[in-house]
């Protein structure tokens, strides 16, 4: 049994030390906006934050987890910077299919977070393992400045 801060409550989940998060947050708590892609942290459609930083759920263990404060995206928008980002997306219609856009609003947070009036350099650095098939990195780029210019 491991105990995890997720969201603001605390879970128990039945399972060993060495299952990822990932699969904690989908299978254990039932929190399903964090998405499985690619198993191995280079998509990012698993991203979530862990005391605030964004991290790859599929290759984190819940034994690594420890104490620390886990975010999903089913949160992410009751915090100021979060409910700006997502109104940012919905403005200029980023979303397509929409899978990999739980990861890249997590993302996007954080760099937001760190870095209030970022620079294109900033964006491509912060949102590079982020992977979205149907290509809309340019209207992810513009959100991201949008949801900057609203601090």
């Amino acid at each position: 049994m491991v105990t995890l801060l997720i969201n603001g409550q605390s879970h128990t989940v039945d399972a060993s030390e060495d299952t990822p998060l990932l699969w904690a947050l989908r299978d254990f708590v039932g929190l399903t906006g964090t998405k499985f892609g690619c198993g191995i942290a280079q998509c990012g459609a698993c991203t979530v934050h862990v005391d605030g930083k964004a991290v790859r759920s599929c290759q984190l263990t819940i034994g690594n987890v420890g104490a620390k404060s886990i975010t999903t995206i089913e949160a992410i928008g009751d915090t100021p910077m979060g409910a700006r980002i997502q109104k940012a997306w919905a403005d200029i219609d980023v979303v397509q299919c929409g899978y990999c856009q739980s990861g890249q609003v997590m993302s996007a947070v954080a760099l937001l977070s760190h870095t209030p009036n970022p620079d294109d350099s900033d964006i491509d650095a912060a949102m590079s393992g982020n992977i979205c098939r149907c290509g809309t990195y340019v209207r992810i780029r513009q959100a991201i400045k949008n949801a900057a210019k609203t601090v």
